[in-house]
């Protein structure tokens, strides 16, 4: 096999990372002169994609064991934020990456007028959360399968599109584009291998909770309880990516997560 992290591992066979980090891919253009900031790193997955964009990166979160995990596949720059007050100097970024994180937290507003000022003046912003409404069906689900936002590390649902845009231009942002993705069958895939985990792992103590939640692996050893099930995944993978492929058909449907850019007027 590979040498391969094991993070990076879990990513390959993510349909959701991997839709994440092609429009990711398609917004950001390689720039090894880019100061950014990656807000609420987690595991450090995402940062180790974004870092191979080229510039400096300073991968934060709010959680030290998310760090240490971290830190074995990133290295350096990592720094530990508490909510809002971000311990970095106003303009100091051209970049601020916010990626699945204003979810998790209780002071999303104070959040994102943080970002606004750590921006420099036409610095830009990008920022990922679950999509919410009237008509997102699987969430409903999710919630009738027993699957509670504290399994997720979430203190909201999500937002919706109009929501969301409304608290970035109210830290001061300018919104660019906006983009959704994970339709009904990527997100229902997606929310049957969190099912499928929680369940797994429900017996298993847990050492520290994480802001993120506890619906996938969060430490090699973690990795490691459940290789054996995860190999078998692997295994069926392709066949999941092209159950996945449905989402092609249902364009007319409004993906569960929203990926927006934002700028910081000059």
């Amino acid at each position: 096999m590979r040498d391969v992290p094991w993070q990076i591992r879990i990513a390959e066979r993510s349909i959701k990372k991997r839709d994440k980090l092609r429009l990711l891919d398609k917004w950001l253009a390689d720039d090894p002169q880019r100061k950014a900031l990656d807000l609420g790193c987690a595991q450090g997955i995402l940062s180790w994609y974004l870092r191979k964009k080229g510039g400096f990166w300073v991968s934060a979160d709010r959680d030290m064991a998310n760090l240490r995990t971290a830190r074995e596949l990133l290295g350096k720059g990592l720094v530990q934020v508490p909510e809002a007050a971000l311990p970095f100097r106003s303009g100091a970024f051209d970049l601020v990456t916010c990626l699945d994180y204003l979810e998790h937290i209780d002071l999303d507003d104070e959040c994102l007028r943080e970002c606004f000022r750590v921006l420099k003046a036409g610095g830009e912003a990008v920022v990922v959360t679950p999509q919410t409404g009237r008509l997102f069906l699987l969430h409903r689900l999710r919630s009738a399968l027993g699957m509670k936002l504290e399994f997720y590390g979430h203190k909201r649902e999500g937002y919706g599109r109009k929501d969301l845009v409304a608290k970035l231009e109210a830290a001061g942002f300018e919104v660019v584009r906006t983009k959704s993705y994970s339709k009904f069958a990527s997100e229902l895939i997606e929310l049957l291998l969190n099912l499928a985990y929680v369940r797994m792992t429900a017996r298993r103590p847990v050492r520290e909770a994480l802001r993120d939640g506890r619906i996938r692996p969060a430490t090699a050893e973690e990795y490691g309880a459940q290789s054996g099930k995860l190999r078998l995944y692997g295994a069926v993978y392709p066949f999941v990516w092209l159950v996945s492929r449905l989402d092609v058909l249902l364009f007319f449907l409004k993906g569960y997560s929203i990926m927006v850019l934002a700028r910081k007027r000059v």
